[in-house]
C-alpha cells in the first residue's frame, strides 16, 4: 500500500481541503465570484463560513494572533492523520513515505515566497531562521549590526550574546509611533549605518504596534553598500502578498503558526543562494551540505507531522486567497481603530495608512496601563490581547483579528475600550 492509499484509509485523504468544514470556503467563494476583495471584506455572510472552519470558543474573543493562531480544523485533522501514521511504525513510515513529502512541502511554501526551493528551509519558528543567521554569521570585533528598540526582543538577545562573545557592536536605532512616513523609517536606519556596519537587522512587520518597513528601500541600499540584510517576517507570512523579490533581503524568516495558521512549532528560512556557504548551521552539518539549504534542517529526530500538514495549511490558505484575506485584515484593524479614536486619553501608535499596516494595530491610553487594559478586558469581556512594553519609549495593548473574528466581537473590543479608557 502507498502512502495515499494509506492515509486515504486512516479516514482522509492527503489533501483533504474538499471534506469537511474546509468546503464552506469553497463553497463562499462561489458565492463571491466576481467581486472585489474590498467588498467581501465588508461581507460578514463570507467570513462567517471561514470562521466555522475553525474550532472556535465563541464564548471567548481572541484578539492576539499576532502571538500564535488556531489551525483550521482541516490542517488539525491532517495533522492527527500523519500523526497516526508515524505512530503505527516510525521508523519505516517516517523514512520511507513522510520524510520525502517533505519535498513537496518546500516547494509549496517556496511558490508562494517567490523563491528557489534551493533557497528555503523549513525550521521551528522565526527565533530558529534568524538566529541561524545571527549565530552563524562571520563577524569580526568591532563589527557592527544595526537594528532597532522594536526589533524582537529574542532577536536582540542574540546579537547581544555575540556582543559578549566575539566583541561585535549592536546600534539600536528608535522611531516614532506611528512614524510620519516610510522615509522617517528608512531615514532612521540608514542613519546609524557607518563603515563598520556588516548587518542590517529590520522587521518586515514590528511585533509591538504593526508597523511595516520601507524593507525592499532599505535593502536594495543596503546592498549597493555591501551589508547583508536580515528581515524578522514573523507576522508576515501568509498576512499579506508579498514575495522574496518584494523584499530585496539576505536572510528572511517567519512562523507559519500565526498568519498561515499552521501547527504550532512551524517556521520558515530563506536564504538568498549567494550566502548559504557563508553561515554556519546552529546545530552541526557535513560539508558536503555547505552549499545547501537544507543544513540548516539538521535537527534531529522531529515530530514530522508538523510539517507534513503544513501543505493543508497553505491550501487552506489559497482558497481564500492572499489578497481577500489582507483586505478583510485591515478592515477589521481599521474598524476598531475608528471606534477607540475619539476616546479621551486613547493613542492609537498604528497608521491607518494601509501600506504601513495591517492586521496588527496598537493602542495606548493615558489612564489606563496596558497591563490592566489587558487584564481588565480578560475579566470582564473575555476579550483577549497582548500588552507591549518597549523600555524608555511606550507601552500599549496589542490587537490582532484574523479571518474568524467577528465582526460584533470587534464591536465589543470598542466598546469594552470606551468603558475601560473613556472611564
Amino acid at each position: 500500500m502507498d502512502r495515499r492509499s494509506f492515509v486515504t484509509a486512516l479516514g482522509g485523504t492527503p489533501f483533504a481541503l474538499d471534506t469537511g468544514a474546509a468546503a464552506l470556503v469553497r463553497e463562499a467563494n462561489r458565492a463571491v465570484a466576481g467581486r472585489s476583495s474590498r467588498e467581501v471584506a465588508e461581507d460578514e455572510s463570507y467570513w462567517l463560513r471561514v470562521r466555522q472552519a475553525f474550532t472556535i470558543d465563541a464564548n471567548h474573543v481572541n484578539l492576539n494572533s499576532g502571538s500564535v493562531s488556531p489551525a483550521p480544523r482541516v490542517v488539525a485533522d491532517a495533522m492527527r492523520r500523519y500523526w497516526t501514521l508515524t505512530n503505527m511504525s516510525p521508523s519505516y513510515y517516517v523514512d520511507e513515505l513522510l520524510y520525502p513529502e517533505v519535498e513537496l512541502v518546500r516547494r509549496r511554501l517556496a511558490a508562494t515566497l517567490g523563491c528557489s526551493v534551493e533557497e528555503l528551509a523549513i525550521t521551528r519558528n522565526t527565533s530558529e531562521s534568524l538566529q541561524i543567521a545571527q549565530m552563524g554569521l562571520p563577524l569580526s570585533r568591532g563589527d557592527e549590526i544595526v537594528s532597532t528598540t522594536q526589533d524582537y526582543p529574542r532577536m536582540i538577545t542574540a546579537w547581544r550574546q555575540r556582543e559578549r562573545r566575539d566583541g561585535v557592536v549592536l546600534k539600536l536605532v528608535s522611531f516614532p509611533v506611528p512614524p510620519p512616513s516610510m522615509d522617517t523609517l528608512y531615514e532612521r536606519v540608514l542613519s546609524a549605518v557607518t563603515a563598520r556596519t556588516k548587518v542590517i537587522h529590520i522587521c518586515h512587520m514590528t511585533y509591538t504596534t504593526g508597523q511595516i518597513f520601507p524593507v525592499k528601500r532599505i535593502c536594495d541600499e543596503a546592498r549597493r553598500r555591501g551589508i547583508l540584510t536580515i528581515v524578522d517576517g514573523g507576522h508576515t507570512f501568509a498576512h499579506f502578498p508579498f514575495t522574496a523579490a518584494d523584499l530585496g533581503c539576505d536572510v528572511y524568516g517567519s512562523s507559519l503558526h500565526k498568519w498561515l495558521c499552521a501547527p504550532v512549532g512551524n517556521g520558515l528560512l530563506y536564504v538568498r543562494k549567494e550566502h548559504i556557504r557563508r553561515i554556519w548551521p546552529l546545530l552541526a552539518a557535513d560539508a558536503t551540505q555547505d552549499d545547501d539549504i537544507r543544513k540548516f534542517e539538521a535537527i534531529g529526530t522531529y515530530p514530522i507531522a508538523l510539517r507534513t500538514a503544513l501543505s493543508d495549511a497553505l491550501a487552506f490558505h489559497e482558497e481564500i486567497g492572499a489578497e481577500r484575506k489582507a483586505e478583510r485584515l485591515r478592515y477589521l484593524r481599521e474598524r476598531w481603530m475608528r471606534g477607540v479614536e475619539s476616546v479621551e486619553g486613547v493613542k492609537l501608535l498604528t497608521s491607518f495608512d494601509p501600506t504601513q499596516a495591517c492586521a496588527l494595530g496598537a493602542m495606548s491610553s493615558e489612564n489606563v496601563g496596558a497591563q490592566k487594559l489587558t487584564d481588565e478586558l480578560q475579566r470582564r469581556w473575555r476579550i483577549h490581547v497582548r500588552p507591549r512594553f518597549v523600555a524608555g519609549e511606550f507601552e500599549c495593548i496589542r490587537v490582532t483579528p484574523n479571518v474568524f473574528t467577528k465582526l460584533d466581537e470587534v464591536d465589543l473590543f470598542v466598546e469594552a475600550i470606551r468603558t475601560l479608557a473613556g472611564g
